[in-house]
């Protein structure tokens, strides 16, 4: 550009700019599949007394693992059996479906965020030592992202937030209601179930974009 003006100048910038803002806006994605997250009460009476998960690998969010147990959900039409059980044990317990198990199971597919378990319906959980019924906490899932509240403030993003995200290649699409959960225990990660997943051809690693 010969001889480029103030407003040529101010012009690239802005769009210089506003590339470096959309690489900013990006989350790597980690695909969730079904999976239960015990309270040590629940833990016990599955696996016997003073039990303690055995972890066997490091979830990306920091302290969080898979463990080595799977229990098996009974529902009123149907069983789903070898369901990974999740670490640490948590104060209540939540077991996380994909919508298409709610038919096999026999109950409503409601999506919920992580520990909003009101009027979530209940299944029964079965494991080596014992059984225990519970009367809510089954849910799929809404997608969220996770990240650090320094990753939130970097990006311009807010705890609680909603925002879309998109993916290219040949069955590339956006999703939207993604919600930002941003606090100083997590690191930068996009959570979407296995369904979500294949319907975009995404893996685990797959860089998605985040629009406000």
């Amino acid at each position: 550009m010969a001889n480029p003006t103030l407003e040529d100048l101010t012009g690239l910038l802005a769009g210089f700019m506003g590339e470096r803002a959309a690489e900013r806006l990006t989350a790597t994605v980690g695909v969730s599949g079904r999976h239960v997250h015990l309270s040590q009460a629940d833990l016990e009476a599955l696996f016997g007394a003073g039990y303690e998960l055995t972890p066997i690998k490091n979830l990306s969010q920091p302290g969080q693992f898979a463990a080595k147990e799977t229990v098996t959900l009974v529902g009123p039409k149907g069983v789903i059996e070898r369901v990974r059980v999740l670490g640490p044990v948590r104060p209540q317990t939540q077991v996380e479906i994909l919508a298409g198990d709610s038919f096999k199971l026999g109950v409503p597919a409601m999506v919920r965020m992580s520990g909003k378990l009101e009027g979530t319906p209940g299944v029964t959980l079965a494991g080596p030592a014992g059984t225990v019924a519970l009367p809510s906490g089954v849910m799929v899932a809404a997608r969220h992202i996770h990240m650090s509240s320094a990753q939130a403030a970097a990006m311009g993003l807010s705890d609680g937030q909603v925002v879309s995200i998109a993916f290219g290649g040949e069955r590339g699409g956006r999703l939207d209601n993604v919600v930002i959960r941003a606090n100083d225990t997590s690191e930068l990660d996009c959570h979407i179930d296995t369904e979500e997943a294949n319907a975009l051809r995404i893996s685990n690693g797959a860089v998605v974009r985040i629009i406000k």
